[in-house]
């Protein structure tokens, strides 16, 4: 009884066991200092309403934006990466493996998928940097040119939307030749004549921007994404020399001429689509 007196002494009314802790998620605060409730920033694409901040979002959320209805048949679903090397820093490259798939729900970090969008079939493929970092290691590698290879077999548009920190170093020189074979992919899709839409979103950097993520037909990005080969620390100690402002931003890289244009998430499946339909020769739809 007298912890009942003491809490009501101090306005305290709700008895212990009825609280109730808030939902974790309720708010997102951007790097702005903005608040805004994540239902709101839901609909909104996850774009912040009041500074237009784009959060990085996964595949889960870029796949309801362009497939129509959400509808689309996944491809690749089971293929998992292998520890050849047996390689081990301050855990085994296969306990991390078994970690993240734990903790995202995720195979690798890319998904694949074809679907209709605005009603034409086209192959998607998305990074997911919740999966170590968006880490290309061959199964990365491997299910990009897989599905290259179904865009290419169904003549169907494909579209690369890349997040992530680069090479997975703990699969050493495998990883770096998933550069090399994603791009003579790209080059048998280029043959074939069929359009290849690049998408670079926040952080698009290492071995993804020197191989596919710059290869597009068209090359697009999202507001503020950062877009490089190196980071710009590492940049910055290499060179010496002070970086200019705005240095691997997708707006200081569309006016050096990299990219084609920046594309705000609300528009990304009508400025796609646009595109496919004027390089197919289609009718321009509303």
């Amino acid at each position: 009884m007298s912890s009942w007196f003491k809490r009501k002494e101090k306005g305290i009314q709700t008895a212990t066991e009825e609280k109730k802790d808030t939902p974790k998620g309720l708010w997102y605060k951007s790097p702005t200092g903005k608040i805004v409730e994540a239902e709101d920033l839901a609909k909104n694409f996850y774009v912040s309403p009041e500074d237009d901040y784009h959060v990085r979002i996964g595949s889960k959320e870029y796949f309801e934006i362009l497939f129509d209805g959400n509808k689309f048949r996944e491809l690749d679903t089971k293929m998992t990466s292998k520890d050849p090397l047996k390689f081990e820093d301050t855990k085994k490259y296969s306990d991390r493996l078994k970690a993240a798939q734990k903790k995202t729900g995720l195979k690798d970090a890319v998904r694949t998928a074809v679907g209709k969008s605005q009603g034409k079939d086209i192959v998607v493929a998305c990074m997911d940097f919740a999966f170590i970092g968006g880490s290309m290691g061959s199964v990365v590698g491997e299910k990009i040119s897989r599905a290259i290879d179904v865009a290419k077999r169904k003549k169907v548009p494909f579209v690369m939307i890349s997040k992530s920190g680069g090479a997975r170093m703990m699969e050493a020189a495998l990883s770096l030749m998933q550069l090399a074979k994603t791009s003579a992919k790209l080059a048998q899709l280029a043959e074939a004549k069929i359009p290849y839409i690049s998408l670079c979103t926040d952080p698009t950097t290492g071995g993804t921007t020197a191989s596919y993520a710059m290869l597009g037909d068209i090359n697009i990005a999202e507001p503020g994404a950062l877009i490089g080969f190196a980071g710009p620390r590492v940049v910055k100690d290499t060179t010496g020399k002070d970086l200019p402002d705005g240095f691997q931003t997708s707006e200081f890289l569309k006016e050096h001429g990299f990219l084609d244009f920046i594309t705000h998430r609300r528009d990304l499946k009508k400025k796609v689509n646009l595109y496919i339909d004027l390089i197919t020769n289609q009718p321009v739809r509303d």
